[in-house]
Formats: structure tokens, sequence, C-alpha cells
């Protein structure tokens, strides 16, 4: 993992234990870790990169990995954001997305490389009870975006300000697109800016913490 993504990749390593590393991606941290893992948890998370530079940053990316492929295409045109995505897969199996979202992210004029990375866009959180657990989101003035009804079998992009950053709600058992994988509840966490840790500890049960307490 950590060769994936430093050596192949070119992400700096901005912090490192003998159990878990992490990567910058912009302005945000993602880590990774094997401490107390059972079986082989997989997640899906998304890289915002600039509105202009999806389809440099695509070709960047088939030259270091091979790009997943739904319905024969390697790219995913979202035309309700608008937006235009790719995706891979790590060593660990984790769906990972690349996306340019056209209204919300900003251009950059520079070549892309892993420093055009702006933040992590969307990290999946899978959950037993995902309108239980939206209410509770709503409660740190986290919403449903299209404020549709929250189901265990939709996808609800959770988020505080229209930033392009989304908490992805969802129950288990939803496949993920461009992968045969389907959502399944592992232990993660989430730092939000404002010292809020959210997640799904190792019993599989869904929590909010206050790291200022």
């Amino acid at each position: 993992m950590k060769q994936f993504y430093t050596r192949d990749l070119g992400f700096s390593i901005c912090a490192e234990g003998s159990n878990s590393f992490q990567i910058q991606a912009g302005t945000s941290i993602l880590e990774f870790t094997n401490e107390n893992v059972v079986g082989e948890p997989y997640y899906h998370f998304a890289f915002n990169i600039p509105a202009n530079q999806f389809q440099e940053a695509k070709a960047w990316l088939k030259g270091k990995t091979t790009l997943l492929l739904e319905d024969g295409e390697d790219e995913a045109d979202f035309s309700f954001w608008p937006a235009h995505a790719c995706y891979c897969t790590d060593p660990a199996g984790n769906i990972v997305e690349f996306i340019a979202r056209y209204h919300v992210n900003p251009i950059c004029e520079s070549p892309f490389s892993k420093n055009n990375i702006l933040n992590i866009s969307e990290i999946g959180l899978v959950v037993q009870d995902a309108p239980r657990v939206g209410e509770r989101l709503k409660e740190i003035n986290i919403f449903e975006s299209d404020h549709d009804p929250i189901t265990n079998s939709s996808l609800s992009f959770m988020q505080e300000i229209e930033n392009g950053v989304f908490i992805l709600l969802t129950g288990v058992g939803r496949r993920w697109l461009f992968s045969e994988k389907t959502s399944a509840i592992f232990p993660m966490a989430i730092t939000l800016d404002k010292q809020t840790v959210l997640g799904v500890n190792e019993e599989s049960e869904f929590f909010i913490e206050n790291t200022m307490i």
C-alpha cells in the first residue's frame, strides 16, 4: 500500500507508525492502518481534482495503474453535478475515484500531478441504519445535499457546506460504481475540520465524538 501511494502515485508521507501511514492529499490527510484489522476490509473514497484537468488527470492515472470499467467505459459523466470521474483500485481493494466537479472545483494551469489534488472529495460511510445515522449527522449540521429521503438502499451525499466534499451515507449491499464490490461495514474514522470525529467502530456501530472535550 505504501509503495503504491508513494512510489507509484507520488504522494508524500506526512506521518508514519509501525502499523500505519498518512499521505497528504491536498488539504486533506488520508490514513491507512493494519492495526487490529479483521478480514479484508475495503472502502470507497474520492479525490477532488481541478475542474479543467479531468482528461489530463485520467491520462496521468492510466499511466500508473489500471483504470476500472463500467459498461466498457473508463470514465463516468455525472451530468447532474456536472462532473467527470475515473476510478482505480489500490492494493487493499479500495475503490479510489478522481473527480472534477465543474461548478465547484477551481481550475489549475500547472501540469497535473498529485500536487494538483485538492482534497478528499468523498468517503463512503456504510452503516446498519442509514436513516438513523442521517438524523445524527443533521444534529451536527451535515445534511443530505438534495434533501431526498435517506434510506438504506440509497446513496445520500451528506455535506455541511456546498464545497464539493461529501460523506456518502448508505446501508449494506449497494454496489459501488466501477466495481463488483458492494457496500459493507468496516471500521473507519472521519475527522472533520471542527475537531469532530465520526465513523464506525470495531463492533460495526456508528459513533460521533468531539475531540475538544
